[in-house]
Formats: C-alpha cells, structure tokens, sequence
C-alpha cells in the first residue's frame, strides 16, 4: 500500500504543475477572476499536500508504520481528491453543486495533519 501512495503523491505532483501551466496559459483569459483564484487554489493545495504525503511517507520509512501515519496517508490522498478536485470542477464547469464538496476535502486535509502529528508522537524515537 505504501508504493501505491508513493506514485499517487509523485503523480499528483505531476499534475498540479501540468493544472498549474494549463491555468496560466489557457485558463487566464478564459475565466473570470473568481473562477481562475479558485482554480489556482486548488493548484496551490494540490501540491503543498503532495509533498506532504511523500513527508508522511518518509517519516514512515523512517520512524515505522503506524494507525495514525497510514491514516494520514489516506486522509491526504482522497482530501487532495475532493478539495483541488472540486475546485478544478467548479472553476472548469461553473457547476455551483461542486462547491460543497471542497469543505469535506479541506476538512480530509486537516485530518490528514492531525494525524501525522499524533503517529509521529506515537512512533518510536528510534531511527530504524
């Protein structure tokens, strides 16, 4: 399972950098400005939270695997999903019923780093 989260974050990575090009170049005249700041925040979070999955996963590799630490891992993965997910739906589709979505992600991502505060706490102070 560990690998499966490992390609999602390096995949994830890719495509906030391709939705971030995409949104500068052929996005920035096409959408009005609300649309384009909502799409770019979902760019932002995209890959803020990428790069911390793979952090949660190297503290994994490095402190050992626990509830917390793997819940984390899921947390960011379908938190990513669901909020720049959303977003990208809303800003691209101006369909208003993605919108509430975005909270369930941003609440995932909080979960996320809350987790990882604990499973850190919780890991052994021993490097393997």
């Amino acid at each position: 399972m560990i690998k499966f989260f490992y390609i999602f974050a390096a995949v994830s990575g890719l495509c906030s950098v391709a939705c971030g090009a995409f949104g500068a170049h052929a996005l920035s005249s096409i959408l009005e400005p609300k649309m384009l700041a909502a799409f770019k925040t979902g760019v932002q979070y995209q890959m803020a939270h990428s790069l911390a999955l793979l952090i949660t996963l190297l503290v994994i590799e490095v402190r050992g695997q626990n509830p917390q630490l793997t819940f984390s891992c899921y947390s960011f993965t379908v938190g990513i999903v669901l909020f720049s997910g959303s977003l990208y739906l809303l800003a691209l589709t101006g369909v208003h019923w993605f919108g509430p979505v975005t909270p369930i992600g941003g609440v995932l991502l909080l979960l996320a780093w809350a987790l990882l505060a604990i499973g850190i706490w919780r890991a052994p102070n021993s490097v393997r």
